[in-house]
């Protein structure tokens, strides 16, 4: 149980710096200066955690489980220090300035990170039966759960009230500093309490030439999914007519690149004798089943996690603050959810469970779809409810079926490969909301009837969407107000204040009817991708729990696929 314990805080940690760095992240670009690198924080520790996932499962079949753990925590709170510490030593050769020093100290947290998602489930699978691992699986959607509630806070907190800690430390260096000691507990109980945890592959070493073309394979998919669409767009001929060759084809070349790869990769590992996946798990029905509807409910996840607050901050006009706290109860619903689905899953079975929530989470995606612009804040808490007990069961759940459905000396590759398809699909789910955001907007700012005395000063429609129009309301009052000061008499001055005043409602009723048309859309798509991902749940096989430990399995042969 301390073994358990301990890797659970190490997860903790991992989990929570999703969260708790945006919430220090303007303070962090603002200290840099690299409001230009803005987005590359989060986006260089997603490229890092899921490239990487494939790659420890396949050391965690061929290693010592607790030596792989442990070099996941401690390149997870190496990669924290050092981004606690960019920019204190000024520019460094090869890595730049402070800001850019942050981005590639992210990747590795984000390297790190990524095998603690990892490993926590297959020490997991290690140390307990099929049976009995729902209950303790379930406890690690509650840690997720709970991360994502205080991670804000804490970020609030720490980068607002601990820069008086010691002199000369900003707040939000502390955001980094404070994984180390807490980290480093759990790497000291880990280091003296696990055993080895001896793998039951042959313990053939990993193909480090699949590792390579896995790894140039996702890297350039993912940037050609994440980078900045307006100065990247999709295709060429999107381009604006400033944009550089680079800029007019820069998602196309990362995305070509990224599946040529990808092909190679896979080409690669039906002809090695230890590849990064072992390709026959495919042959698997709950695995490949399973799969599938983890990354169809991984792309439906970002719909609440990063669109939601972008409708209650633009559309009801709440404040930053209460968007943020709208999450609470999506996550407190995840926590309840994944953590009694755990307890019950011997008793009732998976398959049940994870479509019951699918299905929950679909109605509830069909309910925000069609929000309006008048919608009441309580009833948006009731729907973020209803959305946390419906992906709560999921999130131990898929892993479990997959783990006992598989031959024991895979288990390190299957369930990494549960955390790879549910990233990637979020990775795809955000590009897709992404794009649809971008687009509904664009069409209606370009349609938008802006004052001649605005439009006349070329407020070009790229700028608007990369804004979401904001400003845009004060803008049109303020040239109003300029042009009154210029009048001739009082009363044609305030005409033009007035005049000024409607059309600012007025643009401003058109923005927020954008984002609720954008919004309305985004819901929709989620909800057709929860719809195929709950029909696939629904053909996941439902096999009896195994009451064996996997390292007696490991001594029997091989179960045939499912």
């Amino acid at each position: 149980m301390v073994i358990y314990l301990a890797v659970l805080i190490a997860l903790f940690l991992a989990a929570l710096d999703q969260t708790i760095v945006a919430t220090a992240l303007p303070r962090m670009v603002e200290d840099l200066q690299g409001v230009d690198r803005y987005a590359w924080v989060a986006t260089a520790y997603l490229l890092a955690s899921t490239a990487l996932a494939l790659v420890y499962g396949k050391l965690a079949d061929t290693y010592p489980r607790k030596a792989v753990t442990l070099g996941a925590v401690g390149l997870f709170l190496i990669g924290s220090m050092l981004c606690g510490l960019s920019g204190e030593l000024g520019a460094l050769p090869l890595l730049g300035d402070g800001m850019s020093q942050l981005v590639f100290f992210r990747a590795v947290q984000g390297a790190g990170g990524g095998g603690l998602f990892a490993m926590t489930f297959i020490v997991i699978a290690d140390l307990f039966t099929p049976a009995e691992r729902g209950r303790y699986q379930g406890l690690v959607g509650a840690v997720f759960g709970i991360a994502s509630v205080l991670g804000p806070l804490i970020g609030g907190l720490l980068t607002d009230h601990a820069g008086g800690i010691l002199p000369g430390v900003e707040g939000w260096r502390w955001v980094f500093y404070v994984n180390v000691p807490i980290g480093g507990l759990a790497l000291w109980f880990i280091a003296r309490r696990m055993p080895r945890l001896e793998p039951p592959g042959d313990g053939r070493r990993p193909d480090l030439i699949g590792a390579a073309l896995l790894l140039g394979g996702l890297v350039p998919l993912i940037l050609s999914l994440q980078i900045d669409k307006i100065r990247y767009p999709w295709l060429p001929m999107l381009a604006g007519p400033e944009a550089t060759p680079w800029e007019a084809w820069g998602t196309v070349v990362y995305f070509v690149t990224g599946l040529a790869l990808s092909f190679a990769f896979v080409l690669r590992s039906r002809s090695s004798k230890s590849p990064i996946l072992d390709l026959s798990l495919f042959g698997n029905r709950v695995f490949s089943t399973a799969n599938q509807a983890t990354f169809f409910m991984g792309a439906s996840f970002m719909s609440v996690t990063i669109f939601l607050p972008l409708f209650l901050v633009n559309v009801l006009g709440v404040s930053a603050t209460r968007a943020g706290a709208a999450l609470i109860p999506f996550s407190l619903g995840i926590v309840a959810s994944a953590t009694l689905a755990g307890q019950y899953v011997d008793r009732i079975g998976y398959r049940r469970q994870i479509v019951a929530g699918a299905f929950l989470y679909l109605v509830t995606a069909v309910l925000i779809a069609t929000m309006g612009s008048d919608v009441p804040y309580w009833r948006v808490t009731v729907y973020m409810v209803m959305a946390g007990l419906g992906v709560g069961p999921g999130m131990p759940l898929f892993t479990l079926a997959i783990q006992n459905a598989v031959d024991v000396r895979f288990v390190g590759q299957a369930t990494s490969a549960s955390q790879f398809f549910r990233q990637t699909g979020a990775t795809v789910g955000a590009a897709l909301m992404g794009t649809v955001l971008g687009t509904t907007l664009g069409i209606a700012f370009a349609s938008m009837d802006l004052p001649a005395v605005v439009a006349a000063d070329d407020v070009a429609v790229e700028q608007l969407v990369s804004t979401g129009g904001a400003g845009l309301p004060a803008r049109i009052r303020a040239t109003y107000d300029g042009l009154a000061a210029e009048a001739a008499t009082p009363a044609r001055a305030a005409d033009l204040r007035a005049e000024g005043e409607r059309r600012a409602v007025e643009i401003a009723g058109v923005v927020r009817e954008a984002f609720a048309r954008a919004t309305s859309r985004i819901y929709w798509l989620t909800s057709a991708l929860l719809a195929i991902a709950t029909m696939l749940s629904a053909r996941i096989p439902e096999l009896p729990l195994r009451t064996t430990h996997d390292r007696v399995m490991s001594a029997e042969p091989p179960a045939p696929a499912a």
